[in-house]
């Protein structure tokens, strides 16, 4: 099928409705073929593209892409062969109107058009008054994203109004690109984050808002993110990220320290894990020069404590009688000055021994005070550099900081505790003299970077930033961390381990469980939790009362004793030989724990996690300036996610290149994604606001957010690169993009060829013979398509009805009988029944995923 030509050249209005006609009828690489020739024909390539794009229809329902994204593509291949396409030999008049024509087509109906439209017709170089006003547009037909997109593309922010264009994505929950559209424009991103901050008041009217934008139609879930708890969190989140001055967002700094001293009457008065010394210091950072927190501090004393209490603070902060609650003035009239006091004094002088009751429900440190070094000063370091840094030595690794209730930047480390056998020190970083000389620095950094020297921590990423926080040479030139155990993941695989009742135990493993984290693990090994009670002190206060110093020396030690313990008999608590060995991937589940889980959730065990251990050795990790560690790479199919409904195109990609991926419908709310996660082991790939409620939901590093403003294929080489995949030829097309099944049956052009005359879908077998191969495609002799799969034997398939075992029917009426005389194998999902052959799509994948695959010798030379 050749398009009509004209003496002059091909007319675009027929080329485009011959590749219209089999576009619909799915013929795609017949249809390739004939764009391609199509191209070539026509007597202006610029124009005529332009002419065929204005036809095209839009979106059509069940549809992932349309006719004018496939031209376009297409297009933008043909063209690299053809550069003298261009706008150069055209006159300035000539170019302006193939530019506007260009500009006219990027609209919300037409996704995939703006980045090749800009780059074929050079868009950015319009006047900036004909790219304004298409923006404006954009805006009031309601294609906000657009709008945002374009003005990104051809740099209009500083030419707009950033609330007109943020304030729209803000609403439809498309956060992260109004903040890639600030991106580079400090100004913009002060604005932005006052935009927000300024929501964050209780009487924030979100109606009167919305009447500004009368064509937005939001979801439950998209009003959902408008209130002041998420958006705080945001507005703190950019804060950081942008180098915002908090005083610029009074509504959220004051809501976090509501929120703080809320925290506080629970863990002082209804958890009763607070001293009555750590509290009060921390109300009174907290408070401090604002009279309505101190009138909220009066009110909530008023809930959780007595009238007394109250009315001392309300004394000590003079709050107006106006502002009191009924019953606190009287009571400050009938105390005496004394009485209303609020007693600051220290505490005597408290015992390093701990009382009996303390020992008998508590994990004790085993040493004297003696034996606890307390450093300030370069000498004192000497002495612990010398013993900590002997070759074979074990160290237990912990960190201390102020809790940081209302603050916005991480906190910086008050104080290092490293325990060896026999004594514990600890390096003070208020100490000015210590922590800011050069030598305690490089101290630490040989200390972790030394691999002779196997150092324990616990959950040590969270050290890791603060320690950066602390020292930002450590981030002009990161560490690369060998040596290092944490005992986080043992503890993981420890928890599988009984969980999976491969072992007895003393101790109930449960979801309710008071203990959690290395509290739950020392009490888990040790038979005693840790006292936790002085968690939440001031670090940075001197001195130090002996009960912080106690607990200090104790949180490092502990973790001498859980290891110890573990490596006596690591068998008997279900774990490898070599603890080192277990790294911060999820092994495969044991059948006991999938029938322990079927029997507490009665319900169909998942399946299980696939293992993505490195090589042991020296167990190195890269420790990057944020505290983010490397980790050993992974094949695709152990990658085990789950997209929320915002990034499917993604989702579809990830899939394509092997990764196992479930998908979420637009009907699901994103906490399903969080479900999924938990059950299935998987990780979550979210976009916008709700990945703040997701984190929060599954456990650290098992949610990634994704920037919306970037291309399907980009996000998923980020994700390749993020997860460290090891992507090769096999894994593409392992897995169907429909469904995600893994296992195909092959079936050869003669059994297709009989089952498609069985369906009468062949009517005219001489049309088999007589089809020629297209220049280009790849002969079956050339066939390399390999892919890393489950194959299924012929007898899973019923030979009279076409249907698999579990349902699915073969999709015979996809297959063009054009294809069977130049296709010799074909691969049908048993999950879903689609068909799959080999074309140039395999090798387009290929070709968009270069940079991330990884190609053997053979592989390479059998590349084009």
């Amino acid at each position: 099928m050749n398009p009509v030509a004209r003496s002059e050249g091909v007319d675009p209005a027929v080329l485009q409705g011959q590749l219209f006609d089999l576009w619909s009828r799915k013929e795609l690489e017949v249809l390739r073929l004939q764009a391609v020739s199509g191209f070539s024909q026509l007597l202006d390539p610029l124009v005529g593209l332009l002419t065929m794009l204005e036809n095209c229809p839009g979106i059509q329902k069940g549809k992932s892409s349309t006719l004018g994204q496939f031209i376009l593509t297409e297009f933008v291949r043909w063209r690299r062969s053809h550069p003298q396409v261009t706008l150069k030999e055209l006159t300035d008049e000539e170019k302006q109107r193939l530019q506007l024509s260009a500009l006219s087509l990027i609209i919300a109906s037409q996704p995939g058009y703006m980045d090749p439209l800009l780059d074929i017709y050079e868009l950015g170089t319009l006047e900036t008054s004909h790219l304004l006003e298409h923006v404006t547009y954009l805006q009031s037909i309601g294609g906000y994203r657009e709008a945002a997109l374009l003005s990104m593309k051809v740099e209009l922010q500083k030419e707009l109004d950033m609330e007109q264009i943020c304030v729209p994505l803000i609403l439809l929950d498309k956060l992260p690109l109004a903040e890639s559209y600030v991106r580079d424009h400090p100004e913009l991103q002060k604005r932005l984050v006052r935009l927000l901050d300024s929501w964050c008041i209780p009487d924030f009217n979100l109606e009167e808002l919305r009447r500004q934008y009368p064509l937005l139609s939001l979801s439950k879930h998209q009003t959902d993110q408008i209130q002041p708890k998420l958006l705080s969190r945001h507005v703190f989140r950019l804060m950081e990220k942008f180098s915002v001055d908090p005083s610029l967002c009074v509504n959220s700094v004051h809501k976090r320290k509501q929120d703080s001293l809320k925290f506080l009457m629970y863990k002082r008065f209804r958890e009763k894990s607070m001293t009555e010394e750590n509290w009060r210091d921390h109300v009174q950072v907290t408070v401090e020069g604002n009279v309505e927190l101190q009138v909220l501090l009066v009110d909530l004393l008023v809930h959780y404590s007595e009238l007394q209490v109250a009315a001392q603070w309300a004394k000590h902060y003079n709050v107006p009688r106006d502002r009191l609650r009924t019953g606190v003035w009287d009571t400050m009239q009938s105390l005496s000055s004394k009485q209303l006091e609020v007693n600051e004094s220290s505490c005597p002088l408290e015992p390093w021994d701990t009382t009996q009751s303390h020992k008998l429900q508590y994990y004790q440190l085993s040493l004297a005070r003696e034996n606890i070094h307390f450093l300030q000063t370069l000498d004192q370091l000497q002495l612990c550099r010398e013993t900590v840094l002997k070759p074979g030595c074990v160290v237990g690794v912990d960190m201390e900081w102020r809790a940081g209730f209302g603050t916005v930047s991480t906190q910086r480390v008050a104080l290092i505790q490293l325990a060896v056998e026999g004594q514990v020190f600890l390096l003070d970083l208020c100490a000015h003299s210590l922590s800011h000389h050069s030598l305690t620095v490089q101290f630490i950094r040989t200390l972790l970077t030394d691999k002779n020297v196997l150092k324990l921590g616990y959950g040590t990423s969270g050290d890791f930033r603060s320690l950066v926080a602390t020292w930002p040479e450590l981030k002009e030139e990161p560490l690369a961390v060998k040596g290092m155990l944490d005992l986080l993941h043992v503890h993981q695989q420890l928890q599988r381990c009984w969980r999976g009742g491969s072992r007895s135990r003393s101790v109930e493993v449960s979801e309710g469980s008071p203990e959690k984290g290395l509290s739950l693990l020392v009490q888990q090994v040790l038979g005693k939790p840790l006292d936790k009670t002085e968690q939440l002190s001031n670090w940075e206060r001197r001195p130090l009362r002996t009960g912080q110093l106690r607990y200090a020396a104790a949180d490092a030690y502990c973790l001498l004793d859980v290891y110890l313990t573990l490596s006596k008999d690591p068998k008997a608590f279900g774990l490898p030989e070599d603890l080192c060995s277990i790294s911060s991937s999820q092994p495969a589940k044991s059948d006991q724990e999938k029938k322990f889980k079927d029997k507490k959730k009665q319900s169909t065990s998942p399946r299980a996690r696939q293992s993505s251990h490195g090589p042991a050795g020296d167990n190195q990790e890269c420790v990057k300036g944020n505290g983010e560690r490397q980790a050993t790479t992974v094949a695709p199919h152990e990658l085990r996610v789950v997209c929320d409904n915002m990034l499917q195109g993604l989702g579809r990609f990830l899939r394509c290149l092997g990764v196992d991926v479930l998908i979420l419908e637009n009907t699901d709310d994103h906490k399903v994604a969080a479900e999924l996660a938990r059950t299935e082991g998987r990780i979550i790939l979210t976009s916008g606001q709700p990945y703040q409620s997701l984190r929060s939901q599954v456990a650290e590093g098992r949610c990634l957010t994704l920037d919306c403003s970037e291309k399907a294929r980009d996000q998923a080489v980020h994700v390749l690169k993020h997860f460290h995949v090891h992507l090769t030829p096999s894994d593409i097309f392992s897995r169907c993009q429909a469904c995600n099944n893994n296992e195909y049956l092959k079936v050869s052009r003669e059994d297709m060829t009989e089952m498609l005359n069985k369906r009468g879908l062949l009517q005219d077998n001489s049309d088999l013979h007589n089809t020629q191969v297209p220049e280009g495609w790849r002969s079956p002799d050339a066939q390399t398509f390999n892919p890393h799969c489950r194959w299924a034997s012929r007898s899973v398939l019923d030979p009279e009805t076409f249907r698999f075992r579990g349902g699915a029917e073969i999709q015979l009426e996809t297959v063009p009988p054009g294809l069977l005389p130049r296709i010799p194998e074909y691969f049908i999902c048993t999950g879903c029944g689609k068909v799959f052959w080999e074309g140039t799509h395999y090798d387009r994948v290929l070709s968009q995923f270069q940079e991330v695959l990884h190609l053997s010798d053979g592989e390479v030379s059998s590349q084009p």
